[in-house]
């Protein structure tokens, strides 16, 4: 079982118009509403591939409602904490014409310390007997950058092996204590290290400077596929997998969906680079569809052979 730990989660609307222009009037062709955030885009590309998992988190007031709701109508298993305060609505508009994407998210709720309190305590509860505990996304408003950090250390203790998918200054200190892997994506990691990427070594330095922060693993996604750095029986493997080239219809969400694929594959003892193979090939997949976590599995498994992954030599980050 895997448990995907959503605070910030939200109603997401994503809604389709062919020549959107800002300050014109406009007809959607399309309309979809799905939960969302980005634990739970994990926990639906985990359904999706058959693996068993517990989406939990936080959920307030009419909206917090209706994310469980949607949530159960997808038949995906979960178990949220709810809030005094009002959970987000977040609104995208996808424009095909000119493969756009705009987005506006509201900041989400405050929430109280007891109710943290009661949050740990689920986890707690839930990942008893957890392949992976995940947490992924933003924090709400009143609760400490250091969050992440001082949950990941006491499954830790409690020897459960800890995902996180963060940003700033929540994504530093969940590094530094130490989770089974880190996986932000790249402009994420560059807001790690402190510089842009340019070239594969300068990701390769990155994903060296990151570990040196505390994660056992590093995953770095990106629109082209991910890199990785794995310490494995005191070694350190570093790869490259490239996604084969497709025509995206959006690409919101395929960073979870990769991860997703990975986590899926590794809690099934596939060796790395197969997961890393498997984990693309399905972020490559949502990129056919719209809604954040939504694949086709047969897609991913056609997309599978086309996807490279290739070791690359360890580079030793500068002091």
């Amino acid at each position: 079982m895997i448990v995907t730990v959503t605070l910030n989660a939200a109603i997401d609307r994503t809604l389709t118009v062919p020549n959107f222009q800002r300050g014109q009037r406009h007809r959607a062709s399309q309309g979809l509403t799905l939960a969302g955030g980005k634990g739970l885009n994990v926990a639906r590309a985990l359904k999706q591939l058959g693996v068993p998992v517990v989406a939990t988190g936080l959920a307030g007031g009419r909206t917090g409602t209706r994310i469980v709701e949607e949530l159960t109508a997808e038949a995906i298993l979960n178990d949220f904490v709810r809030i005094t305060d009002e959970s987000r609505t977040s609104t995208a508009v996808v424009d095909p014409t000119a493969a756009s994407y705009t987005e506006i998210n509201e900041w989400g709720p405050h929430v109280d310390p007891d109710e943290l309190a009661m949050l740990l305590d689920k986890i707690e509860y839930l990942s008893r007997g957890a392949d992976f505990v995940v947490f992924a996304g933003s924090l709400p408003r009143g609760v400490d950058a250091s969050f992440f950090a001082e949950a990941i250390r006491d499954l830790s203790r409690r020897g459960v092996r800890s995902v996180l998918d963060a940003e700033g200054e929540p994504l530093r200190f969940g590094a530094e204590a130490e989770p089974y892997l880190v996986s932000p994506n790249e402009r994420e990691a560059e807001g790690l290290v402190g510089h842009e990427f340019r070239d594969d070594e300068d990701v390769a330095n990155g994903l060296e400077r990151i570990a040196e922060l505390g994660p056992r693993n590093v995953l770095i996604t990106s629109e082209h596929g991910c890199f990785a750095l794995f310490r494995e029986e005191r070694r350190r493997l570093l790869y490259r997998a490239q996604s084969p080239r497709v025509e995206p219809v959006s690409a919101v969400g395929s960073g979870d969906v990769l991860l997703a694929g990975f986590l899926a594959a590794r809690a099934a003892d596939r060796p790395l680079d197969v997961a890393l193979q498997e984990g693309v090939a399905a972020g490559a997949a949502s990129t056919f569809e719209v809604g954040a976590g939504r694949f086709d599995p047969r897609e991913a498994a056609r997309l599978r052979h086309s996807v490279s992954v290739e070791e690359l030599e360890p580079v030793i980050a500068e002091r």
